[in-house]
């Protein structure tokens, strides 16, 4: 199996300790998503209906669990989406 940029992500984010990744799925990011089923992470995606919802939910999430929170959607609109949000 050949080491993807996906696949070295979803490592390094279970090594920090993420259990939970909020986000709006799309192409830019269907690398790290299919990295997550390839691997058999344990980090739950938890997809939403608009980017700013993830970036709230992961603010939340962050605040009251205590834990590093990780949003993401794929480039461009999405990715400001994600910002406002946060």
């Amino acid at each position: 199996m050949t080491e993807t940029v996906g696949n070295y992500i979803i490592q390094r984010l279970q090594e920090w300790g993420v259990k939970r990744i909020f986000g709006y799925p799309g192409d830019g990011i269907n690398g790290i998503l299919g990295a997550m089923q390839e691997l058999n992470s344990p980090i739950e995606f938890v997809q939403v209906r608009h980017e700013e919802m993830a970036a709230f939910m992961v603010c939340a999430h962050a605040k009251f669990m205590g834990e590093v929170g990780v949003c993401m959607a794929t480039s461009g609109p999405c990715a400001i989406h994600l910002l406002t949000g946060l």
